[in-house]
């Protein structure tokens, strides 16, 4: 070939390579498939370029070869997690490389920061041809295209990831906000009773819940719950949960109502979740409390005496009731428990993501220390028991994450 000739044939190829890459970037600019992009990369490669035999896998949520030509499916072993992510660079095979390899030539590994994102195996149909091959010929353009096409394709995984994110974030938004309206605007602080709540879930939103609903002039009732698990899938389950307590609950004792609610459970959850309850009826002036204690935490029921001489502190765990809700299609026992309640009590109930709080040697927080802390704030009103509370948990667990939901219900009884 003249020097004219050949000076023609390289313009001509520079031309080429520039077309394709203004191809595949119009491509890329106008949001085309994924698809799309690898039909236009395989036809340059194979029609174009005259690669024999190629193998490209790329990385989404695994590894998966993506395009493959000249190779039967029979004479293909590679497997990408086993064959090549321990290949840093571009490798040239040899007559002695290993059987998963004898048909390619090149190895080209695409890198991003580190990660590997694809790798592309490129061999010759006619190995025997005089002139140059074109695996060795086109190598740096070839990689360049291999490098735009795979981190378009990247882009779009990435693109795609940040808006489920941003999907998901709304609806976790939406679900906080729904969750948000579960919860009784008001508390009651009177010269009969006061109540402080709260609420801190593990995820933006969470499977525990509380209420407080008057019944009467005389009668109300309180409860606070924890679903299995956490989330939406949590917080969905105690919505549904919670709508139905609170159109039962002036129509039924609470020893039916418990029974109903189990059976609800069951049918929403199918027994893939349970519900634990602490569900209370109190009467202002005959200051009886009924209760139900569905697989809770028993709340503590503190007292500062009898007022006499010969009074003294004491403390009550709230156990009576039966198995969490949910568990068994039919509860196989439900206890009520009747409870006089002296003036200047105290009520806490509480989640298990507070007494199993860890800090960082691997020790709960336990039932102990919220009875010393009752103790120390027995003058105290609940407002200020929940926030000493609160306040001894982020000591305690030390710069450490919260493992769980963290729910609060404290009542004081005068």
């Amino acid at each position: 070939m003249s020097p004219s000739s050949m000076i023609a044939s390289s313009a001509k190829l520079k031309d080429f390579k520039l077309d394709v890459l203004l191809k595949i970037t119009t491509a890329i600019n106008e949001n085309s498939s994924r698809e799309e992009l690898f039909e236009i990369f395989e036809d340059v490669l194979k029609n174009k370029l005259e690669i024999g035999k190629l193998a490209l896998f790329i990385k989404e949520n695994e590894w998966n070869c993506a395009i493959k030509y000249g190779i039967s499916d029979e004479d293909f072993e590679l497997d990408a997690d086993r064959d090549l992510v321990d290949i840093a660079e571009i490798t040239y095979l040899n007559i002695t490389a290993e059987r998963q390899f004898e048909h390619f030539d090149v190895i080209i590994p695409v890198f991003h920061k580190q990660k590997p994102l694809a790798y592309l195996l490129i061999g010759d149909i006619d190995e025997e041809r005089i002139e140059i091959s074109p695996t060795i010929k086109h190598r740096p353009f070839i990689q360049t295209l291999t490098n735009i096409i795979v981190v378009a394709i990247e882009n779009k995984i990435l693109a795609k990831e940040r808006i489920q994110q941003e999907g998901m974030k709304k609806e976790l938004q939406l679900a906080s906000e729904m969750q948000s309206l579960l919860f009784p605007k008001e508390l009651p602080s009177n010269d009969k009773i006061h109540v402080a709540a709260f609420y801190q879930p593990h995820q933006q939103v969470g499977g525990d819940y509380y209420d407080y609903i008057r019944l009467n002039e005389h009668e109300v009732v309180f409860c606070l719950a924890d679903v299995s698990g956490k989330g939406i899938p949590a917080a969905f389950l105690m919505s549904n949960f919670q709508a139905y307590l609170r159109t039962l609950i002036r129509k039924i004792p609470l020893f039916y109502l418990v029974q109903r609610l189990n059976s609800k459970v069951m049918q929403s959850a199918k027994g893939e979740k349970f519900i634990t309850l602490f569900i209370a009826k109190y009467n202002v002036n005959t200051r009886v409390l009924n209760y139900i204690n569905a697989g809770h935490n028993p709340p503590l029921l503190f007292s500062e005496g009898d007022g006499d001489k010969n009074g003294r502190e004491s403390f009550q765990l709230l156990k009576t009731g039966c198995t969490g809700l949910g568990m068994f299609e039919e509860l196989p026992k439900v206890d009520e428990g009747i409870i006089n309640v002296s003036d200047n009590s105290t009520l806490l109930c509480y989640t298990d993501g507070v007494v199993e709080l860890e800090n960082p040697a691997g020790q709960e927080f336990g039932l102990e220390a919220l009875k010393i802390i009752m103790q120390e704030q027995s003058a105290s009103t609940v407002d200020v028991l929940n926030d000493t509370i609160k306040d001894r948990l982020i000591e305690h667990k030390a710069g450490g994450p919260y493992i769980d939901d963290i729910a609060l219900f404290s009542c004081k009884f005068f």
